[in-house]
């Protein structure tokens, strides 16, 4: 009986993998009672079965929402790659957005004075943000900035979402990566639930500290939480060898093809 279980619910997996090869990232999957019905399957078999397509990550559970067509992306980090998390997406070929969850000038502290080089006690902004890839929720971050290189940082951040590119246009600083530590991570439960985890499970932890490249004054440290079924994070270290393939400018190269010929 229970091989017959296993068998079925593989079955109905393997028939709603070939359905999802013809949908597109984002798109709601039909509810486990749905399935159920459907196949004539009890809801232990229909949840197995969602489970198994969440296990090949072609599929994302999001707490109160429902499952959907999921698309992993390849997130590069590098020296040489500008620092923007919205311009990596992009890079990727998905539609990055991101949302501003609360902003405050602080004292700064321990570690995190540590990183940008300021005495304790100096003011700097904290910000919040909520992070999506295709609509989807895929990360959630806390960023330190130093508040004398953009002081007027919520305004910027209201008309532009893109961290880095405040940064240039208002501040008149280009932002490059110098320090960067990535770990993969069961998140506490108050992380968890911002990235509306279903289940336990380990996501992307990324630090960083970026400087100014002219001054390699410190500008900016932040810690971010990113899904592992919405990312893949890559990093690279030292120089590109002329014939190594860069995954990120093939695919948007790809989607540029793909859209000029529809």
């Amino acid at each position: 009986m229970m091989a017959m279980t296993q068998q079925r619910y593989r079955q109905i997996a393997d028939q709603l993998e070939q359905e999802i090869a013809l949908m597109s990232p984002g798109d709601r999957l039909p509810g486990e009672h749905e399935i159920a019905t459907r196949f004539g399957v009890g809801r232990a078999a229909a949840r197995a079965a969602v489970q198994e397509l969440e296990r090949k990550q072609l599929v994302r559970r999001i707490r109160g929402a429902g499952t959907f067509v999921g698309r992993r992306i390849d997130y590069l980090i590098s020296r040489d790659r500008r620092p923007s998390w919205h311009r990596t997406v992009t890079e990727a070929g998905a539609t990055a957005r991101s949302v501003v969850l609360g902003h405050a000038a602080v004292p700064v502290d321990g570690e995190i004075a540590s990183f940008l080089a300021l005495p304790e006690g100096t003011l700097v902004h904290r910000m919040e943000r909520q992070s999506y890839i295709d609509e989807l929720v895929s990360g959630y971050s806390v960023e330190w900035v130093v508040l004398d290189a953009v002081p007027h940082l919520a305004d910027g951040m209201r008309v532009e979402e893109s961290l880095d590119e405040v940064l240039r246009q208002m501040g008149s600083v280009r932002s490059e990566r110098s320090w960067c530590r990535t770990a993969s991570d069961v998140p506490p439960a108050d992380i968890a639930e911002r990235l509306q985890l279903v289940t336990a499970a380990a996501v992307w932890v990324v630090e960083s500290l970026n400087c100014d490249s002219e001054s390699r004054r410190p500008l900016t440290y932040s810690k971010a939480w990113m899904r592992g079924d919405a990312v893949r994070v890559v990093m690279e270290i030292g120089d590109r060898p002329a014939s190594t393939p860069d995954p990120a400018r093939d695919r948007a190269t790809t989607n540029v093809k793909e859209v000029a010929h529809s």
